[in-house]
């Protein structure tokens, strides 16, 4: 008697699972058959447009971003030219390696990308796409110009002169469209005004020629120097001063139009120099063969020979030919 109740619990419960199994398989092939045409809702998110004070401390900003390395080059500039490494370092590069990392190339060349965007800036209208402005309320949207951005793009161009650079720029940016034109176009329309007015290079080999520093960093301290011309490019020349060789532009070279005897007694002294001469040498010393690696006449007086046998004597070293 008691057992005919538990057969009916059982026998409502497989009914109510059949029931159930029954409800989902047909849920499932519901599904599948929909399943071609599910449709996701997406709350959307709406982002707000900028303001128009947010729109010009954007356009701030991006230009102060643009015009970081000509910044740099500015400061680099004044700390160089006022010595005001003097109180940590006895040399500015030593300075610039120690505070910012620079390797000694690197701090010369965002000087040199930084006077060539002021000559640019020069051709251009007072406001530019870049230009930093103490009130950025006061930027004209509809006066933009275009100037360069990165010190790569500058660098083909600070061996030109100030017009050339203009011309060269003027021709790049059309080239890219309108727009900031990369290091490429740059280098590749310098390439281009170079080849128009190329000048050959009339330098011998063992030539006897002045340095002209003008405004070229790299040859800080070497003007009037005269050197040894060691080999002839097209652009320039590799010359053997007193101190190391170089490689000169043709614009900062000046011949002595010395004759070849003269030439060669030239280049003896200055093989007695070189060595002679050695980074480790007392700063005495040192400015003595400075005033021999400027002399203006093909040969050394009597005194300057006696004085630079006397350094060979104490400090002099074999050198290859």
């Amino acid at each position: 008697m008691n057992k005919q109740p538990h057969k009916r619990n059982k026998s409502t419960f497989a009914a109510s699972t059949n029931s159930t199994s029954a409800a989902n398989s047909t849920n499932d092939i519901s599904l599948q058959e929909d399943s071609g045409s599910v449709t996701i809702d997406v709350s959307a998110v709406e982002v707000p447009e900028l303001s128009e004070a947010e729109q010009r401390d954007r356009l701030h900003l991006e230009r102060r971003v643009e015009r970081a390395f000509f910044e740099a080059g500015k400061a680099l500039a004044e700390l160089r030219d006022r010595r005001l490494y003097r109180s940590t370092h006895s040399t500015f590069e030593e300075y610039c390696k120690d505070r910012f990392g620079f390797e000694r190339r690197h701090p010369y060349r965002l000087i040199e990308a930084a006077g060539v965007v002021d000559n640019l800036i020069k051709m251009c209208p007072n406001w530019t796409q870049n230009e930093i402005e103490d009130d950025p309320a006061t930027v004209h949207f509809d006066q933009l110009r275009i100037l360069p951005t990165s010190e790569g793009q500058v660098r083909p161009m600070t061996k030109l002169k100030p017009q050339q650079q203009q011309e060269v720029w003027q021709q790049a940016v059309e080239q890219a469209g309108g727009k900031v034109p990369t290091g490429r176009i740059v280098k590749d329309v310098v390439q281009r005004i170079m080849e128009r007015t190329q000048v050959p290079n009339t330098y011998q080999i063992g030539e006897v020629c002045q340095i002209l520093a003008k405004d070229n960093p790299e040859l800080r301290g070497k003007g009037g120097c005269w050197g040894i011309v060691r080999q002839v490019n097209d652009f320039s020349c590799t010359v053997k001063l007193w101190n190391g060789e170089y490689t000169v532009g043709l614009q900062y070279l000046k011949s002595f139009n010395y004759l070849p005897a003269e030439c060669e007694q030239m280049r003896l002294v200055c093989d007695r120099i070189t060595r002679v001469y050695s980074d480790s040498l007392e700063e005495t010393v040192k400015s003595l063969l400075q005033s021999l690696g400027k002399l203006n006449r093909p040969y050394l007086t009597a005194v300057e020979e006696k004085l630079l046998s006397v350094l060979e004597l104490e400090y002099g070293r074999e050198i290859a030919p």
